[in-house]
């Protein structure tokens, strides 16, 4: 006869309630990309290993050779991956200059969320396009050609070359402000103690961010605006 556990609980592991395994998802590129874009935001480029990617999936670093040959690969597949998320332009967009301003405030967006991310697109092994970048770039000549633009690709070269040099500076004072301990107001305030947007005498150090990154680009839009017009 069995006993009731409740007035007799003796312990057993067959009365004991299972627990939930931990399930390693099957390892594939899908799956080594998104954990080593997650290690690039959190750790940067240099600290990035197949061993260490390896011991982050649970997974002998042989096994990540399977599905990425080299770093220099897996690099080239985090950026396109990340680089999905930018908004894409529209080639048929009735105001370019909209649809260019749109397009370069979502690339800033996504690459200060992943600062290494203007480093690698720099590097002279990136020579290759994955497919979201290459849907980038076909957007943004469709969207040039359409306008009307003599020479879309140095169009697109501009706003890249803006866009890129502009983030890769924003970052590299991002991470300077991170490595002060001090908020980037506070620090913004010591280097420059008459500079105030706020009735409160403390600076509002994002938009003063925002306001330089459209400033620039409007610059460089209206320089394409008089290419255009001539």
């Amino acid at each position: 006869m069995a006993s009731d556990p409740k007035t007799n609980p003796i312990p057993s592991v067959w009365a004991r309630p299972k627990t939930a395994a931990r399930v390693r998802p099957a390892l594939s590129r899908s799956v080594i990309v998104s954990e080593a874009v997650l290690m690039l935001d959190a750790e940067g480029v240099e600290a990035v290993s197949m061993r260490k990617l390896g011991a982050r999936l649970d997974a002998a670093a042989t096994s990540l050779y399977r599905h990425v040959a080299l770093k220099s690969e897996l690099m080239e597949l985090a950026v396109d991956e990340v680089l999905g998320e930018v908004t894409q332009p529209s080639a048929d967009h009735p105001d370019w200059r909209a649809a260019l301003t749109a397009f370069a405030d979502s690339f800033r967006s996504t690459a200060l969320r992943h600062p290494w991310l203007c480093t690698l697109l720099g590097q002279e092994g990136l020579a290759y396009l994955g497919p979201n970048l290459s849907t980038m770039n076909e957007r943004l000549f469709s969207l040039f050609n359409t306008a009307g633009f003599p020479d879309p690709n140095g169009a697109i070269n501009a706003i890249y070359s803006y866009a890129i040099g502009m983030v890769s500076t924003e970052s590299a004072w991002l991470n300077t402000v991170t490595r002060s301990g001090q908020t980037e107001a506070e620090f913004l305030t010591r280097l420059h103690p008459d500079t105030s947007t706020t009735v409160s005498n403390t600076p509002d150090a994002v938009a003063i961010r925002d306001d330089s990154f459209t400033t620039g680009l409007n610059i460089v839009l209206d320089g394409l605006a008089h290419q255009l017009s001539h």
